[in-house]
This record gives structure tokens, C-alpha cells and sequence, in this order.
């Protein structure tokens, strides 16, 4: 069957989308559903919304520019502030692929009752997966993304129907902000929403990925950025669907628990045996296959954000890629399993990751807004004024939620 011809622009926000509901993603909504119930889902829309914002960017300066955002940043930068930046897109690489692996562990725990470090070590298919499918091309790259957020997507709307939600309070709770908020509590689990939805490696990779467009020669730039802003806007949407189903079905099955005894269901292996007995044994089957192909996927894009940030920082073109992929896999997956070895609770392990990678942001986040404002840089793609007035208060506010994040964990500020 002939694709209509809108179908050769998108692709490359398939692959970004899977990173706004890893593993890190469904452990903050896990534990917002089960506390708070739908209270927290408006935090949930203006995180997406945000990041869908920041990942147009990243997206305009690779077509803009023809180069991503590792490349600028050695390019631009002195070596000094080069390297800082190169370690940490690393860290926060690290911190990434440490989220997915747990995720994917503890699923294949959960189905098939597979040792945990067995599973970690299971999830090193990826590099093979994608040198497999780079044989055939890019775009097959793609289509496998777009089956993992559609198969994700279908799972949670079962899912979904089966838990029986309020839906008034979805609608309502989606989009209102709630007093709830005001809580130190609820507020230490916002800002961990917002902290675990725009990662660092997403921000290399996009801007990688928007290249691809360019390369084919399809259209002009100005027309293949208002393409890729229809591709980044409708992927990041189911994104956050599948989001919102984790943290609805949380609040729908969960919350009444926590309200009853206090307890709150925050982790994968409690979630899966709670859903059996509460809805059936389908529902814990669809939890566990849907965190699995999550994690697999996000664990993908996190190697190929690897090969980006190895190949852009230093310069590494006659280098083969499948040694760059197992290379930063073998670097990514060393803290996992020694977690795993050291018996560190997985739920932990998922928190210290995300508080990893919102220290990192920075690092990422800043560089990208100075590139995208600078019309030496940009040209005529340079952000607008409206752009900065709105983008340059996000940036610090969520600079600031951040490092609440970080003080609040390690103790520095008070959680509640």
C-alpha cells in the first residue's frame, strides 16, 4: 500500500516520544496516582506541553542548522566547557539507561520470573536490534518506534477501561491545577514528574534525528520544520496519553488503598501484584508487557542518543557505530547491575536515577536555548521574541523545580 506523501516527514519524534513514559516516568505516576489520585494530572499536561516546546527546538536547530546539538556544543564551546558537557550528557546517559534497565528487569521478572540481573543483561539486545534493522534503513528504525508507542498505547486504553475510572475528575483534574499542590508532598512528586519527562539524551538525540529529514532533501527547511512541529506535537500527545493512563489507572485502583490504610503503591512489583487481585489476571499481564516494551524501547533510543552524543563530541565519523553502541551500552549498563548486585531496591534505584538526571539538565537544556536565540547561528529560524519571553522563564523555573528536586532528595530541603 502507497504512504500518502505527509507520511516521508515524520519518524523522528516516534523514537523521542518512547523517553516521555520510561520506567523513571511510570514510577513518578505510579506513586502520584496512588497518593493523590487524578490530582496531580494537570502537573502531567503542562510537563508534556513543556517539553513538547523544548523538543521543537531541538528539532529547528538540526534543520536550521544541519548539525545537532552535541556537535555545536564542541564546536562552539572551549574544550574545557566541551568536556564538562560531554560527561555530563554521559551522567545523564547513565542515569537513563539505569531507569530503563531496572524497568526492563523487573518486567521480565514479572513475566517470567527471570533473575533480575539476567533481565539487565537481556536488555543489551538492543544494540544488536538496531544494527539489524539500520541494514534495511533509518526509517525501519522508525516504524518499530511508532509500533512500540501504538502497542503501549492500545495496552493502556484496555487497561484503562478496565480499571474504571472517574472520568469526570480525569477531565476536569487534566487540565485545572489543584490546591493539592500546595502539600509538600504533592509538590516534592510535581516536580519529580516535570524532572523525569525532558531528559538530556532526548535533547541530543532530537536534534540528531531532525537531520535525517534534511539528508533525504525532501522539502525546504522552512517547510520540514512545520512538518517536524506536526510530528513532535502529535507523538508527544500519545506520550502523554500512556502518561496519563499509568497515573489514571493508578489513582483509579490504587488510591482507594492509600486512603483506606495509608499505604502507598509505588513500585512495579506491588503495582502488578495489587492489579491481579483487584481488577484480574489480565490487567497485572498488560502492566507487565506494556513496562516491558517501554523499557525496551526507551532503553533503544538511549543507546542511540549514546552514539550521537560519542560521535558529536569527539569527532569520531571513521569509528564504527556498532563499536560506539556497545561501547556506551557496556558504559550505561555497569551501574545498573551493580545495583542489582548489591541488592539496591529497584524503586530507589529509580528515584537516584531521576534525581541524576535533573542535575544534569542544565547542562543540556541551557546550551540549546543560547543556539536556538542566536541568529548567527539560526538565521532567520532564530527564536522570536514571543519564544523568549515564554521560553526563557520555563527555563528557570525549571531549573528551580530541579534543584528542588535534588535538595529535597539528598535532604538540603524539606520534603514533608
Amino acid at each position: 500500500m502507497r504512504r500518502p506523501a505527509w507520511w516521508r516527514f515524520f519518524g523522528p519524534a516516534f523514537i523521542i516520544s518512547i523517553g516521555y513514559f520510561d520506567p523513571g516516568n511510570w514510577a513518578t505516576d505510579l506513586q502520584a496516582g496512588s497518593q493523590f489520585g487524578y490530582t496531580l494530572l494537570w502537573v502531567l499536561s503542562l510537563s508534556c506541553l513543556i517539553g513538547a516546546l523544548v523538543q521543537n527546538l531541538c528539532s529547528k536547530l538540526g534543520i536550521a542548522t544541519g548539525k545537532d546539538l552535541a556537535q555545536h556544543c564542541a564546536e562552539r564551546f572551549p574544550p574545557w566547557a566541551a568536556k564538562i558537557l560531554f560527561v555530563s550528557a554521559v551522567l545523564s546517559m547513565m542515569a537513563t539507561d539505569l531507569a530503563e534497565i531496572i524497568g526492563v528487569a523487573v518486567a521480565l521478572h514479572l513475566l517470567f520470573a527471570i533473575p533480575l540481573w539476567m533481565g539487565a543483561i537481556i536488555t543489551a539486545v538492543d544494540v544488536f536490534l538496531i544494527l539489524l534493522l539500520n541494514r534495511w534503513s533509518f526509517r525501519a528504525i522508525e516504524t518499530v518506534f511508532l509500533t512500540f508507542l501504538t502497542s503501549v498505547s492500545l495496552m493502556y486504553v484496555i487497561e484503562l477501561f478496565m480499571s474504571d475510572p472517574d472520568y469526570e475528575a480525569v477531565v476536569r483534574d487534566s487540565v485545572l491545577p489543584s490546591a493539592d499542590i500546595m502539600d509538600a508532598s504533592a509538590l516534592f512528586i510535581a516536580v519529580g514528574i516535570i524532572g523525569a519527562t525532558i531528559m538530556p539524551h532526548n535533547l541530543y538525540l532530537h536534534s540528531n534525528l531532525a537531520i535525517s529529514r534534511v539528508r533525504e532533501n525532501l522539502a525546504k527547511p522552512r517547510t520540514l520544520y512545520r512538518w517536524s512541529l506536526w510530528d513532535t506535537n502529535i507523538s508527544l500527545t500519545f506520550a502523554w496519553f500512556v502518561n496519563a493512563a499509568i497515573l489514571v489507572v493508578a489513582a483509579a485502583v490504587f488510591n482507594p488503598i492509600y486512603m483506606k490504610t495509608g499505604t502507598v503503591i509505588a513500585s512495579f512489583d506491588d503495582a502488578y501484584k495489587t492489579l491481579v487481585p483487584i481488577l484480574s489476571q489480565g490487567a497485572g499481564l498488560i502492566f507487565a508487557i506494556a513496562l516491558l516494551v517501554a523499557g525496551v524501547a526507551s532503553s533503544t533510543s538511549a543507546t542511540l542518543a549514546g552514539q550521537v552524543v560519542f560521535e558529536g563530541f569527539l569527532k569520531m565519523p571513521n569509528v564504527s557505530p556498532f563499536l560506539i553502541r556497545v561501547g556506551t551500552r557496556t558504559v550505561t549498563m555497569a551501574p545498573a547491575l551493580i545495583a542489582i548486585f548489591l541488592n539496591a531496591p529497584p524503586v530507589e534505584i529509580l528515584v537516584w536515577s531521576q534525581v541524576v538526571l535533573s542535575l544534569q539538565l542544565p547542562f543540556a537544556m541551557l546550551p540549546l536555548v543560547i543556539f536556538t536565540d542566536d541568529k548567527k547561528t539560526m538565521g532567520d529560524f532564530a527564536n522570536r521574541a514571543w519564544i523568549r519571553l515564554l521560553l526563557w522563564p520555563v527555563t528557570v523555573i525549571l531549573l528551580i523545580l530541579n534543584l528542588v528536586v535534588l535538595g529535597q532528595t539528598i535532604g538540603w530541603i524539606p520534603s514533608g
